[in-house]
């Protein structure tokens, strides 16, 4: 078993560039997470294997976004000086890994991930499910017992894939011997960063739907979508009182603003409940709430473009840091490998008692 340390491991699907909805939902903590000197090791995985069980007629999105997605997580304050970041096509050992642990889930238990069911609908693979798609649990669980990792911060839509993960840790340490580490769920801490909703008021922020406000956007382009943001349909005018239910605006202020926003950009009101209350009752227009908005946002996001902007100087650089923590990555998943094959006794060459065994057959 491994020793006491405290380890990490979180990661994105290389499949486009990442929004505020990624930020607030995840991205944001990991540097908090990163920061906080709590971690003895931190690995941040680009999925792009996993994202291919869904794109494998199009490898050019994946290989089209590996960097952005590496400038948006250094742009955020992922410091690769404490943080590994990986691709994870450049791990084999979790493909053999996760070909192991198919042997310990059933394919009906499979169906029943909730997780799963929902992405397959999304996907709209009801008659034609992908087996490498089907199986991503099951690969999940290979990348966090490869680094194993103690902690995986996740959102709770992802809960499901954790608990698989635990049960194939379960059901191997009953079979083979206490071998994988026991990995515990974090969720988020702040619950209106659990799922950011469009621009236009839709559920999800996505690409497709282009209702999205990306780390990458300039400012510009961020105030030109904050100020055509959904919000209540019925306040037409100024006087009318506003619902906040639904309102995007009041969401992403939920999620972005807090008491020191208001004495910079807004000091005619002490905080967002003084401005939710006005909006309510009426005599508090759209526009005025868009561009504290807006404010707010740029504010957040103004660092993260600078320095996005100081590493897309020098992509060798960043090239680098993916190749050095990939090699990283390799050899901590390695070391698993090794561990695994000798609890599941198929070590043969590792072993010497092996030989002596056949000589004595």
């Amino acid at each position: 078993m491994a020793e006491n340390k405290k380890i990490i491991l979180t990661g994105d699907r290389p499949t486009g560039k990442l929004h505020i909805g990624h930020y607030v939902g995840s991205l944001k903590r990991r540097v908090e997470l990163q920061n906080s000197g709590e971690f003895d090791e931190i690995y941040i995985m680009l999925a792009d294997a996993q994202a291919l069980t869904d794109n494998a007629d199009n490898p050019a999105k994946i290989r089209d976004n590996i960097m952005e997605v590496a400038l948006d997580y250094l742009s955020v304050g992922i410091d690769p000086a404490k943080s590994n970041i990986f691709i994870q096509s450049h791990v084999a050992e979790l493909t053999e890994l996760s070909f192991y642990y198919m042997n310990l889930v059933t394919v009906s238990r499979l169906q029943r991930n909730p997780t799963v069911k929902a992405e397959i609908q999304m996907r709209n693979f009801e008659t034609s499910i992908p087996v490498g798609f089907f199986t991503y649990p099951i690969s999940q669980a290979a990348d966090i017992t490869a680094f194993k990792a103690t902690v995986v911060p996740v959102g709770e839509d992802q809960m499901p894939m954790l608990e698989q993960t635990k049960e194939i840790v379960h059901k191997f340490n009953a079979v083979y011997g206490e071998t994988l580490v026991d990995p515990q769920i974090l969720l988020p801490s702040n619950k209106a960063c659990l799922r950011l909703p469009g621009t236009d008021g839709k559920a999800k922020m996505s690409k497709s739907l282009g209702n999205a406000i990306y780390l990458a956007d300039t400012e510009a382009d961020v105030k030109k979508k904050v100020m055509s943001m959904f919000t209540d349909p019925d306040h037409i005018r100024v006087e009318d009182p506003g619902k906040l239910e639904g309102n995007t605006v009041f969401t992403y202020l939920d999620a972005f603003c807090n008491e020191d926003h208001f004495a910079e950009y807004l000091p005619d009101y002490a905080n967002l409940d003084e401005l939710k209350a006005h909006y309510q009752r009426g005599g508090l227009g759209d526009v005025k709430v868009k561009k504290f908005l807006n404010n707010v946002l740029q504010e957040e996001l103004s660092p993260i473009r600078a320095r996005r902007a100081e590493y897309e100087k020098n992509i060798e650089a960043v090239y680098e840091i993916l190749k050095k923590g990939s090699e990283a990555a390799s050899a901590k998943a390695a070391e698993t490998l090794r561990e695994v094959k000798a609890a599941m006794k198929i070590n043969y060459f590792d072993d010497p008692t092996f030989l002596e065994e056949q000589k004595r057959k």
